[in-house]
């Protein structure tokens, strides 16, 4: 009786601690499972975060690719612009009259006095629209601009000696040009108080700074310049059309 009873006892043992071993078994392959489904999703979740800053550091850096493309293209806009700046007008000259007239005396202080008097008249520019005085352009002689005192005629037609003597050849000069442009309106000029032999009677245009003037109003359409020369010999000035091309 004790003997099978004995034997009985260890069969239950050993049917116990063999379902302990099975069911033991069963839970270590279920957290196996759930160890590797863990680490499975463990390393998708690594794997997505590296790749949205691989995606980030990528977008940024290209951000910044474009932020720098872009600013070179405005930077070599802005050189284009600035290494092809607008065209200047292109400007063609066009004689529209020239006059001379001869110089009769050699007194070297009345050559002198048309000298400068040239000099400064020359590559004056008149606008179209504007007026042109002879004595503001030139203003009035004195020995501090290097003229000297020459012949002149009073106002009753007496010759005496004046700053400036001469003058008064080169504004001929210049009306009877001025004359041979339809154009060119003369709005002022005076003859002299005597004759001059350098121009016929009635085409001459005496100047006196504060009193007479020569003055003419451009409404050529154009600027126009005013070129003036003289040697021992004459003066010759020109009106030139200054045109866009």
């Amino acid at each position: 009786m004790n003997k099978k009873f004995f034997i009985i006892l260890l069969i239950v043992l050993l049917v116990g601690v063999s379902a302990f071993f099975i069911w033991k078994y069963s839970q270590n392959g279920s957290n196996n499972t759930n160890y590797e489904a863990e680490k499975t999703a463990n390393n998708e979740t690594k794997h997505e975060i590296n790749n949205s800053q691989n995606d980030s550091s990528t977008n940024g850096s290209n951000d910044v690719n474009n932020t720098t493309n872009n600013i070179t293209d405005q930077d070599t806009s802005s050189n284009n612009a600035s290494a092809n700046p607008p065209a200047t007008p292109q400007i063609k000259e066009e004689i529209l009259a020239t006059f001379s007239t001869k110089i009769y005396s050699t007194d070297s202080s009345r050559q002198n006095n048309i000298s400068i008097t040239c000099s400064k008249l020359n590559g004056t520019t008149v606008r179209n629209g504007d007026t042109f005085s002879f004595c503001n352009t030139i203003g009035p002689s004195s020995t501090s601009k290097g003229y000297q005192k020459a012949d002149i005629f009073d106002s009753n037609g007496n010759k005496k000696k004046g700053l400036g003597g001469g003058n008064c050849q080169v504004s001929t000069t210049l009306y009877n040009a001025v004359l041979a442009v339809p154009s060119l309106t003369v709005t002022e000029r005076h003859e002299h108080s005597n004759y001059v032999p350098y121009i016929q009677e009635g085409k001459d245009a005496a100047v006196a700074y504060g009193s007479y003037d020569l003055k003419f109003v451009n409404n050529s359409g154009n600027d126009i310049k005013i070129t003036a020369a003289t040697d021992a010999n004459a003066i010759s000035i020109s009106i030139v059309a200054l045109k866009s091309v």
